[in-house]
């Protein structure tokens, strides 16, 4: 009966530890991420230079909606590192090299699930507001039919963003008042 008992605990332990090991699978999706994020530099320097080289015979109104394009690919930039630092850090490992580093993010570090829910709904929330500013101002005097599903859609992630939030307020509201029991 012992020794049924140790075979027991010795698979429940060896299991406990592929299971806890596994989080290591996702450390090539945050590296994917990071080299994506070389893909979106390349892209953003290509938009910049063909801005940069036009900008003399540009009007205004193509300026601001280029400055958008390159705006909107800095925030998605922006969501990519706060995915790689919170995803990491929370699922994988702790990032111990920046622990000291004065240049590490005062977020890092503190930004559980919840708050990366958050975070991620409002860079959503941000690139499609943007995506929005620059179709209106391209739109002619006619509102194509497609413009109407991105506001739809923007206005999906809105309404999504506030229900998240009213959520995790709801759960630590219930958190502290089963603490205080």
């Amino acid at each position: 009966m012992e020794k049924e008992a140790h075979n027991r605990h010795f698979v429940e332990r060896v299991t406990e530890k592929l299971i806890f090991g596994s989080r290591w699978l996702l450390a090539p999706f945050y590296v994917g991420l990071s080299a994506g994020l070389v893909l979106l530099l390349m892209k953003f320097a290509q938009t910049f230079w063909t801005f940069a080289r036009q900008i003399m015979h540009t009007d205004t109104h193509d300026v601001i909606l280029n400055i958008l394009g390159l705006l909107d690919l800095t925030l998605l930039a922006n969501l990519i590192l706060i995915v790689i630092f919170a995803g990491y850090e929370n699922f994988v490992s702790k990032i111990e090299v920046a622990q000291n580093d004065i240049d590490r993010p005062d977020w890092m570090g503190s930004v559980d699930f919840s708050g990366l829910k958050l975070k991620l709904i409002g860079s959503l929330v941000a690139i499609s507001v943007i995506e929005l500013l620059k179709d209106f101002m391209s739109a002619a005097t006619v509102v194509e039919p497609g413009l109407k599903w991105r506001i739809a859609i923007h206005i999906t992630f809105v309404i999504s963003g506030v229900l998240f939030a009213a959520m995790d307020y709801i759960a630590e509201i219930a958190h502290k008042i089963g603490t205080k029991s």
